[in-house]
């Protein structure tokens, strides 16, 4: 079976060149549309998709708060926040919702199709031309406060949520390390169950939120 998709965007422009984008991955489908929040929770609940593309700016119901409804319902699917930037300051939010993360919109088609191979994997997606400086920012806001669970973590562990926080992939992070890229993805799960966090978009918040990293550091 394909990867089942609903798109969530109040332009229908906008929702024809994503939908044009997923049809043309024959591992794709789209399988609902809808053009504000309300609508999005209501197409996903009926058509279970596997992923949501959720626009943030939407009449009725925000993406943001459609995807924390979404979110807290058994078996949810997962949201891949579509955004502008620019205009949107929830995307700090949107990841602390539990969004498996954000793409821009004008990201490249191939990049898309990409993400939500990642995301329908079970890893998250970070569009690395803003995750910085959208964690930089609003990390910045509260001042860090150490989490207990943080003494779960052995010290390699505690080292692979710092490189992940800074947005490194596996692989970067196995070459940083001189360890296998198996051996990162074993840490990596460790990590996520031993913080109880959903996904890589979790951690990275969590890792400034505790004070593991913090704004600016290299």
């Amino acid at each position: 079976m394909g990867i089942r998709i609903v798109i969530a965007d109040d332009q229908a422009m906008v929702r024809a060149g994503l939908r044009m984008v997923v049809d043309s991955d024959p591992g794709m489908e789209v399988v609902g549309e809808a053009a504000d929040g309300r609508e999005a929770i209501a197409v996903a609940r009926r058509t279970r998709p596997d992923i949501v593309l959720m626009d943030i700016s939407m009449p009725r119901l925000d993406g943001l708060s459609a995807a924390k409804e979404l979110l807290d319902t058994p078996s949810p699917p997962k949201v891949i926040t579509l955004t502008t930037f620019d205009t949107d300051e929830n995307l700090y939010a949107a990841l602390r919702a539990g969004t498996s993360g954000f793409l821009l919109k004008v990201s490249p088609p191939e990049q898309l199709l990409e993400a939500i191979r990642v995301v329908h994997s079970g890893d998250a997606l970070l569009d690395p031309a803003v995750t910085s400086r959208v964690i930089a920012t609003f990390a910045s806001r509260a001042e860090p406060t150490p989490s207990p669970r943080l003494g779960e973590l052995t010290p390699r562990e505690l080292e692979v949520l710092r490189l992940l926080a800074r947005g490194l992939t596996n692989a970067e992070i196995a070459r940083d390390l001189y360890v296998g890229e198996a051996t990162v993805k074993t840490h990596v799960a460790r990590v996520l169950m031993k913080l109880s966090l959903r996904d890589r978009a979790q951690a990275v918040v969590f890792a400034y939120e505790s004070g593991v990293v913090r704004p600016g550091a290299a």
